[in-house]
């Protein structure tokens, strides 16, 4: 099932990427609104954070093609924040959250620009929404995992993109800062911005995203998290493993145990 939207932010069609000869993402077409807070799900291996990465050209796709506002990303990367998964990154590089915040305001036409008073503003703005101000000359290793998430945050926030690609934001965070990233996806939707937030929590999705694309290998389903969010798509996905994920979060909240420690 595939929602086809007129003036799209991100179009994909017919992508297919494989790593040593075994395809990730095979024939996957899908197009996403503008303004959406759009939620990636799928099954462990499924090509989530794949897809990402392809659209930020950091995977060379063996075949298909990938519009973001109707052009290459070549000409809109400036218009583009990716925020990569948090273990990917070296967090022992000796950097200040506002040094760290501050990168988000260079690109590759400006690398070796003087940074100006009003770079500085919008550092600090991004890490004023954040809530991440009192922690502005802390070295990033020192640090929580749930703080290292809303840093880099701030730091896509602070190249005033319209795009925003998310993998996994919410792995590894304690419950305040998954609270609080939360709210500030909202704010940013509600400002016109279109948020791409891979997710492996089932149980969270529907109530966190508005519009759904389901991936196993291929795209199950586009579309509002409604038509989405159907048994026999989702069935399709998840197969088997659907009845175990639902069985655990049935026994979560029955039991009422936390889906994570308050604290990381």
């Amino acid at each position: 099932m595939i929602n086809q939207v007129k003036d799209p932010a991100i179009e994909v069609h017919n992508l297919t990427v494989s790593y040593s000869g075994s395809p990730v993402l095979w024939g996957v077409d899908f197009t996403v609104p503008k303004g959406e807070l759009v939620g990636i799900i799928g099954p462990n291996g499924s090509g989530k954070t794949t897809l990402l990465k392809s659209i930020m050209n950091l995977v060379e796709p063996g075949g298909g093609y990938i519009k973001i506002f109707d052009q290459s990303l070549q000409n809109v990367r400036d218009r583009i924040s990716y925020v990569p998964q948090r273990e990917t990154v070296d967090w022992d590089f000796p950097a200040s959250v506002l040094e760290v915040v501050l990168m988000g305001r260079y690109s590759s036409k400006n690398i070796l620009k003087r940074l100006t008073k009003t770079d500085h503003e919008l550092a600090w703005d991004a890490l004023k929404k954040v809530g991440m101000t009192d922690f502005a000359n802390r070295q990033i290793a020192q640090l929580s995992g749930g703080q290292q998430q809303r840093v880099f945050i701030a730091r896509a926030l602070a190249r005033q993109s319209e795009l925003f690609l998310l993998d996994e934001p919410f792995t590894g965070v304690d419950a305040a800062s998954e609270e609080a990233i939360l709210t500030l996806l909202g704010q940013m939707k509600q400002e016109g911005k279109t948020i791409l937030v891979v997710h492996h929590d089932l149980q969270t999705a529907k109530a966190y995203f508005d519009w759904i694309i389901l991936l196993n290998t291929r795209l199950i389903a586009s579309g509002k998290k409604d038509d989405v969010f159907q048994s026999d798509l989702l069935q399709q996905a998840y197969g088997g493993r659907l009845t175990l994920l639902s069985k655990v979060g049935d026994l979560l909240k029955e039991e009422h145990f936390p889906i994570r420690e308050d604290k990381i």
